[in-house]
């Protein structure tokens, strides 16, 4: 089973969006800043999980939300919470 996940920065308008077979570990990192992607723009804060079945998938929703269409999506997502 994996993961894609989207976190945002607290500070900067700046959404992180990954992939992983483990969501806790990775959380983890990214709110510890021992992610060298995302430790500058901490504080953190998840905004959406999705399981997917298989890495192929998840690596091809991964992509999607990082595309324009993907990205108002999680903007919508992230105003709603």
């Amino acid at each position: 089973m994996y993961y894609v996940y989207v976190v945002r920065s607290e500070k900067r308008n700046y959404y992180y969006k990954g992939l992983t077979n483990n969501i806790d570990r990775r959380i983890k990192q990214h709110l510890l800043g021992e992610s060298a992607t995302t430790k500058r723009y901490l504080p953190l804060r998840l905004v959406h999980v999705e399981i997917c079945d298989s890495r192929g998938s998840a690596r091809t929703l991964e992509k999607y939300l990082k595309s324009g269409s993907g990205r108002e999506i999680i903007k919508e997502i992230d105003s709603n919470l």
